[in-house]
C-alpha cells in the first residue's frame, strides 16, 4: 500500500465513509470501555497510568528521532514534574 502522497491523484483525496464505520464503532466501543475502567482508578493508579503512557510516548518518539532515552529515568522525571514521589536518580537533560 502506498502513502496517500505517493498516489498520482493524491490532491483529490477520497474515502469511503461506509467502509470506515465498523472500524469507528469498534474504536468508540473500546474507548468507552477504557474510560469506564479508568474511572474506577484511585489517584495513585491514575497518576501511574499517566506516567506509563507519557513515558511510552516519549521513548517511542525519541527512537523515531534516532535518540535513546532511559525509560526509568523518563518516568522519574515525569513524577518529579507532576510533584509526585521520585527517586534521586540523575536525569539526563534529554529526559527532562
Amino acid at each position: 500500500m502506498e502513502w496517500n502522497w505517493q498516489e498520482t491523484d493524491w490532491l483529490d483525496f477520497r474515502h469511503d465513509a461506509a467502509s470506515l464505520m465498523s472500524l469507528a464503532r469498534k474504536f468508540l466501543q473500546a474507548a468507552g470501555e477504557a474510560i469506564g475502567a479508568v474511572r474506577h482508578f484511585n489517584d495513585d493508579d491514575s497518576y501511574q497510568l499517566r506516567i506509563e503512557l507519557l513515558s511510552d510516548e516519549a521513548v517511542k518518539t525519541s527512537e523515531i528521532e534516532g535518540e535513546s532515552l532511559d525509560r526509568v529515568s523518563v518516568q522519574s522525571s515525569l513524577r518529579r514534574q507532576f510533584g509526585l514521589d521520585a527517586d534521586d536518580r540523575q536525569v539526563r537533560v534529554q529526559e527532562r
